[in-house]
């Protein structure tokens, strides 16, 4: 590895670390203007950060170590994540070859389960109640991914996310095939719960309609900022591959060189920023969702992922 692709290495973990809490601000922003609110300012999960990072951390009695050890886990995953699939070029750097996107789908699953763990470890009921919750939710979730990676695999005959991203982009018969709109109509529904983009009526008590939040009830100070931190990063990072792999692939600068690759931070910020402004309104337009009716949901991208198989199996790549 020459000092080329190591500053691009180093590159792109900090393009994921540093412009994933902006990414959020930006989105929560877009959403207050969608509500005819003027939001907080794009820069404000900075603000919080700082804050988090500021204060003690204080452990509930009873807790063991993996209270405080699995979130500091879960955000070496999230940062391992980010340098291994595309993220700021379209060709594989360094690291890139250790994962496909089954290892990568792992490394989500691996840092999601660390964050159960920590929920649980903290002997709150809430705590659980959102374990419990993310986990049934899961359940149909989790399938879906594995089959839209499998569909991907079919499509290009190989499970290598930067494989797909350079036949996408050189093949137009390929992007427009029904395989491959399907999958990525599979991976956008899923998107939008796997974010919390999903708005959610818990018809009830507050607590029991929270999904993410319902498993950091108990965490503060310093953990709780890198739990904040990890879904602001698990946010770009699935934003990032469903952009550059499935959506919209084009636009990033092959050549290895660092100023290539800078150059593209800019053009992947751009699509993000129009990503998470159709999502907003996407957010503000369709009706809330009944908690129990989520698996509904789920179960309508897994059928997509499902459908864009046997598209592949009918119709072939074409």
């Amino acid at each position: 590895m020459n000092a080329t692709e190591q500053a691009v290495n180093v590159l792109q973990a900090a393009t994921v670390l540093l412009l994933s809490p902006l990414l959020a601000g930006v989105s929560a922003r877009w959403k207050a203007w969608t509500e005819s609110r003027r939001g907080p300012s794009i820069f404000q999960p900075y603000f919080d950060l700082a804050k988090y990072l500021r204060k003690d951390t204080l452990v509930p009695d009873g807790s063991s170590a993996v209270f405080v050890i699995a979130p500091i886990l879960a955000f070496g995953a999230y940062l391992l994540i980010s340098i291994v699939v595309p993220i700021i070029t379209p060709y594989p750097i360094p690291f890139a070859s250790t994962v496909d996107f089954l290892g990568g789908g792992l490394m989500f699953a691996l840092a999601g389960t660390l964050t159960l763990l920590a929920a649980l470890d903290s002997g709150s009921n809430y705590a659980a109640l959102g374990a419990s919750r993310t986990v049934s939710f899961a359940a149909f979730g989790e399938p879906t991914l594995i089959v839209v990676f499998f569909a991907v695999a079919v499509i290009t005959g190989t499970n290598n996310p930067y494989v797909t991203n350079n036949l996408l982009t050189s093949s137009s018969s390929a992007y427009l095939s029904p395989t491959h709109l399907l999958v990525t109509g599979a991976f956008f529904l899923l998107l939008l719960a796997e974010i919390g983009r999903l708005p959610v009526e818990s018809a009830g008590l507050m607590e029991f309609g929270m999904l993410e939040d319902g498993r950091l009830f108990e965490h503060s100070g310093r953990l709780l900022g890198i739990l904040r931190w990890n879904g602001w990063m698990k946010q770009f990072l699935l934003c990032a591959v469903f952009l550059n792999v499935f959506a919209a692939p084009w636009g990033l600068f092959a050549q290895p060189t660092l100023l290539d690759a800078t150059i593209n931070i800019g053009v992947l910020f751009a699509k993000l920023l129009a990503l998470m402004g159709g999502l907003a309104v996407i957010e503000a337009t369709i009706a809330k969702v009944r908690l129990f009716k989520i698996r509904d949901y789920l179960a309508l991208s897994f059928s997509l992922a499902i459908l864009s198989v046997f598209a592949f199996a009918v119709l072939g790549a074409a």
